[in-house]
């Protein structure tokens, strides 16, 4: 077992909840339906990768080499690519310009797609026993 994957999965598990529930019930008046949309899929993201991070916490660390790669290319992942859809979903609503970060996002999903290339290379490594 991996806490700090765990401890990570937990908490962006949490904040998906609490996200997505401020979401649908806060900001459904304030925003339009495809704002609401891509917020949703910042959420739906976010969730996804909670719980890929408590499934490679759970597994046996003796087994696999790829975790502190995985694990930093998970967790900017997720920031990068929720964090920059709930920043821009939620543009009209701040002072503050987001539009000038939207390339983070798909750096974002960059990072989320090269965890799980790492995760297939050592899952295709597994020797039978």
């Amino acid at each position: 077992m991996d806490k700090k994957f765990l401890i990570t999965g937990t908490v962006f598990g949490l904040l998906a909840v609490i996200i997505g529930a401020f979401g649908a019930h806060g900001l459904k008046p304030l925003l339009d339906e495809a704002a609401r949309n891509s917020f949703e899929t910042g959420v739906k993201y976010q969730m996804y990768h909670a719980l890929l991070f408590l499934l490679i916490g759970s597994l046996n660390r003796k087994q696999f080499n790829f975790q502190k790669k995985v694990f930093f290319l998970l967790l900017f992942g997720v920031i990068c690519f929720s964090g920059s859809i709930y920043l821009l979903a939620t543009n009209n609503l701040t002072p503050i310009d987001f539009k000038g970060i939207a390339l983070v996002t798909p750096l974002g999903g960059t990072l989320l797609i090269a965890g799980w290339i790492f995760l297939l290379i050592e899952f295709v490594k597994i020797k039978h026993k």
